[in-house]
């Protein structure tokens, strides 16, 4: 297995930001386990259908990205969920990370260690 080239505990969550963030079924029964509920509470409460998906996270307002998953921790700036976190957030980005190749650049340029480098999502 490589190192990955990126810092997840220094980036502010952009990845997180995203519009369409799948949910599979074992995906949505760790979710609802991991609250104490059932699978169909955890759909209820939890997940949406949209864009050809059965099961999207829910959003929230963020500061930086103007909307981001429903479980990010906007003070912390990381996950609230992070040990049932679903696969798509497991697996992404793989070795390396465009955000965080542009953040570093930005915060070097700025140099500013904090600097959060932000881009919007915008829904229809």
């Amino acid at each position: 297995m490589t190192t990955p080239k990126y810092d997840c505990t220094k980036c502010p969550g952009y990845c997180c930001s995203y519009p369409v963030i799948n949910v599979s079924k074992r995906d949505a029964e760790r979710i609802a386990k991991h609250f104490g509920i059932t699978l169909e509470q955890a759909e209820e409460r939890y997940l949406h259908s949209d864009h050809g998906y059965k099961r999207l996270l829910n959003r929230k307002d963020d500061e930086h990205f103007a909307r981001i998953c429903q479980f990010f921790d906007a003070d912390q700036r990381n996950c609230s969920i992070y040990p049932a976190r679903p696969s798509t957030c497991r697996t992404f980005p793989g070795e390396s990370c465009g955000y965080w190749d542009f953040l570093k650049f930005e915060r070097a340029g700025q140099k500013d260690d904090d600097y959060v480098s932000t881009t919007w999502h915008y829904e229809d």
